[in-house]
């Protein structure tokens, strides 16, 4: 195979893979935003205080199943402290006050996270060897495989979830008309509760994988920053949406990082996704697969 087009495809491959983590999280934005109308920017110090409590059991000596669980029922315990005691008394405020109620439960989370499990930054290993792969002559990362695996996997189980349980029917009731489903004797508490524990569920997940790849510190939570683009571009209401735009976001940011990057200068690889961002929004402002909203007077 011609060596350019070997790197080529390298290159892609790496940002497709990327990209999959970044619908990872964008996931756990778009499963509140169907639900509640609510961006959850919670979501990234979620992702942090799940990869730390797991990391911090772990070196405490808890055994990797025993301390996934408990991370696991962490998890579901936030979510559902969250939705009960912060979101829940909430309902019908404007979407701005909403906003800021998740962006302030972000720094409690935060603040918890320091308070219990202290600022220090931990190397989370999960036992995947990070050496190439060599995929008939293309190189791919064992650990970026394994990840995207994962994610994957992640996004199936929602999907068959959502797709074919009771709850999952409820929740796309939910999604699609919430006063016809309320109308319809569906519980809403109980569907955002439900909505909260999956959302702390991918946030683990997320956490997991993230915390693998850049080490377990406070930035992470940062990740969220990597979600909005692909949110733009995939339409806040779509897991779909979220799926496709993500890699989409990781194969334009690796293509730019290594085909623009030397023309206009390094760093191009943490901001080429929101230029694309900004510009899909004078296009299409509902995203590929978002629902454009229509009101009447």
């Amino acid at each position: 195979m011609n060596p350019d087009l070997t790197f080529f495809i390298e290159v892609v491959l790496g940002g497709l893979l990327s990209g999959v983590m970044y619908a990872l999280v964008a996931i756990g934005f778009v499963l509140i935003y169907k639900t509640s109308g609510v961006l959850n920017f919670a979501q990234g110090a979620m992702v942090l205080f799940a990869a730390l409590t797991f990391v911090s059991l772990v070196e405490r000596g808890l055994p990797f199943p025993a301390a996934l669980a408990a991370t696991l029922a962490v998890m579901v315990a936030v979510g559902l402290t969250v939705e009960r005691t912060v979101l829940r008394p909430l309902v019908n405020q404007p979407p701005i006050t909403l906003f800021m109620a998740t962006l302030g439960v972000a720094y409690v989370i935060e603040g918890a996270s320091q308070l219990v499990w202290g600022a220090q930054v931990h190397a989370l290993d999960l036992g995947i060897d990070d050496t190439p792969f060599d995929i008939a002559g293309v190189l791919v990362s064992r650990f970026d495989l394994f990840a995207a695996g994962i994610a994957g996997l992640m996004v199936a189980v929602l999907t068959l979830f959502f797709r074919y349980t009771r709850t999952g029917l409820a929740f796309r009731a939910v999604a699609d008309d919430p006063l016809a489903a309320l109308n319809a004797g569906l519980r809403l508490p109980r569907i955002w509760s439900a909505v909260w524990i999956a959302s702390g569920i991918v946030a683990l997940v997320a956490g997991l994988l993230w915390g693998a790849r850049l080490g377990v510190q406070f930035s992470l939570s940062l990740v969220v920053l990597k979600a909005l683009p692909v949110l733009v571009l995939g339409g806040f209401d779509s897991i779909a949406g979220a799926i496709v735009a993500g890699l989409i976001v990781g194969a334009a940011e690796k293509l730019a990082e290594v085909y623009l990057g030397p023309l206009i200068g390094s760093g191009i690889e943490g901001w080429i996704a929101y230029v694309a961002a900004l510009a899909f929004l004078l296009i299409k402002p509902s995203g590929l697969f978002g629902l454009r909203s229509v009101e009447r007077a």
